[in-house]
């Protein structure tokens, strides 16, 4: 099942990000997106998984997560929606095999710009790939949730966003997160930032010290197994 080399942290906020066996482009079709979003708004119901913002692309998934409702909250969620989307579609194509990667990427991302930036960058996904000019084209991210909130199948966790980015209101998380990307569209919306999909963790420095301490990592540096990042 879905695994990842990370502990519970309560309070800490997680970047998760899941490929599709080999790379392969699995979910190419929307079909097979939706599907992935019905599992995922199964699991907020089941758990109450605290979701913050979301992206399907065509062979993996991205999702930031809050780490507040107990220890087996996030692993529960990703073996729910991983084991059932594959399920689903193994059957409807008489496949065998896995589906997934075996573990999924686990980024601890500290709440403050650098959380702001994480949602950012996982709306741009489709941006990057070229599929669309900007992420309220596409269908299978937080963007247009966060814009219109649904009012019912809700899946991202609003109040809980507003707290974390200090917007006092939903008006203002709609209008702030708006000028954020925009923002980024015109700086770098279009460049791949890998810390985001291969860090444990990425914040401040003592953010970053703290962290890695509390996970048991020893040394320093950067590169694959953590990254700093001060802005």
């Amino acid at each position: 099942m879905p695994r990842a080399n990370r502990h519970y942290l309560p309070g800490y906020v997680w970047h998760i990000t899941h490929r599709c066996h080999k790379r392969e482009f699995l979910l190419k079709f929307a079909r097979d997106q939706r599907r992935w979003l019905v599992w995922l708004f199964e699991a907020k119901k089941r758990l109450k998984t605290s979701i913050l913002n979301y992206a399907g692309t065509s062979n993996h998934v991205c999702l930031v997560l809050g780490d507040d409702k107990g220890p087996d909250v996030i692993p529960q969620t990703i073996q729910l929606i991983a084991g059932k989307t594959g399920q689903e579609y193994n059957q409807r194509k008489g496949r065998n095999g896995a589906f997934w990667e075996d573990r999924y990427h686990a980024t601890a991302v500290e709440v403050d710009s650098h959380l702001s930036q994480c949602m950012v960058y996982i709306d741009l996904n489709m941006v990057r790939a070229g599929v669309v000019a900007h992420p309220s084209e596409g269908p299978f991210c937080g963007y247009n949730e966060i814009q219109n909130p649904r009012q019912r199948y809700s899946l991202i966790d609003h109040s809980s966003l507003i707290d974390l980015l200090n917007t006092g209101s939903m008006d203002e998380l709609r209008k702030t997160y708006r000028d954020w990307v925009e923002e980024a569209l015109e700086k770098q919306g279009r460049d791949r930032q890998p810390q985001w999909t291969e860090s444990i963790v990425i914040g401040a420095e003592t953010f970053v010290r703290d962290t890695k301490e509390k996970l048991g990592i020893r040394g320093g540096g950067s590169g694959s197994d953590w990254d700093e990042r001060v802005l």
